[in-house]
């Protein structure tokens, strides 16, 4: 069988483009290179309290900061088509692993002072601060599902560090999230987080989602490092999602939610918690991984909302 070699993408300006012209890039992106750098984008790390986590940055040092954080089971490669449409239309971007993700897989609470014996929402939001003091602030943060919980929770007590807050694909609901999931919510009711983070693991490495063949080859190579008690703990926090509301809502900051058209949530529960929040709304044509699937008009409305153009 011949297996067509991934694209690599060259970056346009968003700031060019109307929103429909984005989304027909993004209809061909087809199979792309998610292991290789793009050119312009460096690594980095970050010296945080639960270790050192493992980044990307492109763009100029002087330029708007953006902070792109991934979700549990992901990695900063989520974001690397998005990394340089961002540096090209004049964004300092910047990524990271979270603790016990792929790379950043050192970093974890036993690292902590004093030590700690879990992956909890203090560990998360505390590694996020740290990376901010890296660089200027306010800052753009961008959080994709269960990171859309962590930079609300520093938002919520930072607003002062929020210049705008984009929420891709994060729980639109409050307390045990999983129940209200297209489906399969029934069966979260049944099982424990843990269970329900292992199920979640094995559907993933057997590519239920039908995800194509260089993207499921580097997921599945990502997951030989990613620390199974960092997710199992995630899951636990996600079966407690606390209700920021009215906090979040009360920034001043321009707010955006991003859902898929195929998210885990139905669509009506994105629109609810938006306009609870105040925020603006993207559904886009894909499913819980715009970033992967739609990082052109992500990245168009990020710029837009950023005061940078954009149509």
């Amino acid at each position: 069988m011949t297996v067509v070699p991934p694209r690599r993408i060259e970056p346009v300006d968003v700031r060019g483009l109307e929103a429909a012209q984005a989304r027909a890039v993004d209809a061909a992106l087809g199979d792309v290179d998610w292991r290789g750098i793009p050119d312009g984008v460096m690594r980095t790390e970050y010296a945080v309290p639960s270790g050192r986590l493992a980044g990307l940055v492109a763009g100029e040092p002087a330029a708007p900061r953006v902070v792109l954080v991934p979700g549990i089971t992901g990695s900063k490669e989520d974001f690397i088509l998005m990394l340089p449409l961002l540096a090209v239309a004049g964004m300092r971007a910047e990524t990271f692993d979270m603790a016990g993700q792929y790379e950043s897989h050192r970093a974890g609470p036993e690292n902590l002072r004093p030590r700690r014996d879990s992956y909890d929402e203090a560990l998360f939001v505390d590694d996020l601060k740290e990376v901010l003091t890296v660089g200027p602030v306010p800052v753009h943060l961008v959080g994709y599902s269960f990171a859309g919980s962590v930079v609300s929770a520093l938002a919520a007590r930072y607003p002062e560090a929020i210049a705008s807050l984009t929420l891709i694909s994060a729980p639109p609901v409050i307390g045990p999230v999983f129940h209200r999931i297209k489906i399969i919510g029934p069966l979260a009711r049944a099982v424990s987080p843990r269970t329900a983070a292992r199920l979640m693991m094995w559907g993933v490495r057997r590519n239920l989602n039908r995800a194509p063949r260089h993207r499921i080859d580097f997921v599945r190579e990502r997951f030989a490092l990613t620390r199974p008690d960092s997710v199992a703990d995630a899951f636990e926090l996600m079966m407690r999602t606390p209700d920021l509301d009215e906090k979040i809502a009360a920034i001043a900051a321009p707010k955006l939610v991003v859902a898929g058209a195929h998210d885990l949530w139905p669509e009506q529960l994105h629109r609810d918690y938006a306009a609870r929040i105040g925020a603006d709304l993207l559904l886009t044509g894909g499913g819980h991984s715009p970033s992967e699937d739609s990082p052109t008009e992500l990245a168009h409305a990020i710029v837009g909302r950023a005061g940078l153009g954009g149509r």
